[in-house]
């Protein structure tokens, strides 16, 4: 990776362009949902993820020094770490999650979208073979997939706003602010349309989002921290990637209803079902003085 030193005016534009638009395409996805299209306001979610993408060439930040060929050696464990760390702390998390909450598991799928179970019903697929065929694709194709998406994201907060701010305020506390500022970029979302943590909850919309910030920094370290041992942005998007896909599988085990409870799991987003993201976090944040 190249020197990356605080530019204050990139950083700058770089930030106008992508919370403005950003935040445009979520109140866009406010009145899609609305008008009751999910399908298409996943769409349109999935494509604000390479609005950093475009900050950064509005910015006029040069794209080379990301580590866009993938070199060495180095690259193997982090790479090894960033597929398959998510998918077991997410295990973790979850198992955490239902052992404290028994009443919330349900592995038989009534408890889901009927429109799902009548589906694969349709097609002679059981519940049990469908969860079995997504831990597969959990494991092995989603995160390659989810990884194209997710660079669009990466490579504006963590190939360029990361370290433009752990050049001016250090490594830990970059790492802080551009996890906060990575959680906020999020925001109207979870405001207008309940994202990831719904409505019923206490403190609806406020507490969702700083329950989203630690989400966001702790999983900020984890992908900075992969970026750095790989100097390649493909293995912080693969993390990216395999945490969004590990991500789908505690749902499925999730009774309706559950209200403030969606603060803390199943998903890893939520206190209680991150703890094992938040530990592995602020052992690499501890441990980021000394490397």
């Amino acid at each position: 990776m190249e020197n990356n030193e605080f530019n204050k005016s990139q950083v700058i534009k770089y930030l106008l362009f992508t919370f403005i638009v950003a935040w445009l395409i979520q109140i866009g996805v406010y009145f899609i949902a609305k008008g009751g299209n999910d399908i298409l306001s996943t769409l349109v979610m999935s494509a604000m993820m390479f609005v950093p993408f475009l900050g950064v060439l509005v910015a006029r930040k040069s794209l080379k020094g990301m580590g866009w060929i993938p070199k060495g050696k180095n690259i193997v464990l982090p790479m090894v770490f960033s597929w398959f760390a998510p998918i077991v702390l997410t295990a973790l998390g979850a198992v955490l999650y239902f052992l404290v909450f028994p009443s919330h598991f349900d592995a038989s799928g009534q408890a889901m979208d009927g429109f799902l179970i009548e589906q694969l019903e349709a097609a002679g697929i059981s519940y049990s073979v469908y969860i079995i065929i997504s831990i597969v694709a959990c494991v092995t194709y989603a995160p390659i997939i989810n990884t194209l998406l997710a660079l669009g994201e990466e490579v504006g907060w963590r190939g360029f706003l990361y370290p433009q701010l752990k050049d001016k305020f250090g490594i830990k506390a970059g790492r802080i602010f551009g996890g906060i500022i990575w959680g906020i970029w999020h925001w109207p979302l979870i405001w207008l349309i309940g994202y990831e943590y719904g409505t019923e909850y206490f403190g609806y919309p406020v507490i969702g989002m700083l329950v989203f910030l630690v989400f966001t920094v702790a999983l900020g370290i984890i992908e900075d921290w992969v970026y750095e041992k790989s100097g390649t942005i493909w293995v912080p998007a693969l993390l990216h990637g395999s945490v969004n896909a590990a991500a789908t599988l505690p749902i499925m085990f999730l009774v309706s209803g559950t209200g403030s409870a969606m603060l803390l799991g199943p998903v890893p987003n939520g206190l209680l079902a991150g703890l094992p993201m938040i530990i592995m976090a602020v052992f690499l944040f501890v441990r980021s003085a000394k490397d």
